[in-house]
Order: structure tokens, then C-alpha cells, then sequence
């Protein structure tokens, strides 16, 4: 699974599931993304050193979508702590000590759903302990009528 998180609201606005860890995964959560906010222009892809994010083809899509990559050091686990958190809750959330799914399909179900709950009814203490939709529209209607 890859994911694309938003680090300000901490709502999960791009993944995609298969079965390896290739390039094309990558860059469909980053689509995914960049379909669901209308743009990335201006972004910041925060990863660690692994093939995918360091491929010519990743870094190509990155570019036309104005998105700047960042990866730290490495060997360096800040570089996609929130990433890595994110994936420790959802295994540990939808999985409930299981060592795995049935199957595929079961897997992409289960995922889809705790994703939908995750962004809009989980409670995040970094978001005031609100969901990640609820602060992000909360900030942003603060913000348009502060603007207006």
C-alpha cells in the first residue's frame, strides 16, 4: 500500500493497494491525490530511499505536477515518520491482531473502510481531536472568513 497524506490536517488524501512495491503503485496514490485535491502544485512529497520514490519516472511525475520531493538521510526514519505511523494504526486498527486477510479482495475492503472512518470519524489528537475532514474544514472556513 501506498499512501499520501496530508501532513496538516493529517487526512489521508491519496493510496492505492497491490501486491508489490513498484513505481506505478507510488505514483497512483500521488494521482489519486492529486485528483482529490484538484492540484498539487506547490506540494511537499515527504519519503524515505526506497526504489520507487528515487525512479526516474516517479521523480518525472513529481515534477509535472509541481510537487518537490524530500527524503533526509539515509537510513534517517523522520523522513516518513507520519507515513509510518499512519500504516502502524491502520494495521493495528483493521487487522485487530489477525496475522492477515482472507484474501485480496477482503483486504481492500476492509482497508477502504477504515480509510473513509479514519478521514472522516477518527479522532486525531495532533487535529484537536477532531477528525481529519472536520479540521481541515473547520480551518478552512475559519480561514475564509477571517479572509473576507
Amino acid at each position: 500500500m501506498a499512501t499520501v497524506i496530508d501532513c496538516y490536517s493529517r487526512r489521508l488524501v491519496g493510496w492505492s493497494i497491490a501486491e508489490h512495491m513498484r513505481t506505478d503503485l507510488v505514483a497512483d496514490a500521488l494521482l489519486a491525490a492529486a485528483h482529490q485535491r484538484g492540484s498539487l502544485s506547490g506540494a511537499t512529497f515527504h519519503s524515505d530511499h526506497g526504489g520507487q520514490y528515487v525512479s526516474k519516472d516517479y521523480a518525472e511525475l513529481c515534477r509535472q505536477l509541481g510537487v518537490t520531493r524530500s527524503m533526509g538521510k539515509v537510513g534517517t526514519s523522520a523522513d516518513n515518520a507520519m507515513a509510518e505511523s499512519f500504516n502502524a494504526t491502520l494495521k493495528r486498527e483493521t487487522l485487530a491482531g489477525a496475522h492477515g486477510w482472507t484474501d485480496a479482495a477482503h483486504a481492500r475492503r476492509a482497508v477502504f473502510a477504515w480509510i473513509t472512518r479514519y478521514n472522516t470519524r477518527r479522532r486525531h489528537s495532533y487535529c484537536d481531536h477532531l477528525s481529519p475532514a472536520t479540521y481541515e474544514n473547520t480551518h478552512y472556513t475559519t480561514t475564509l472568513a477571517t479572509a473576507a
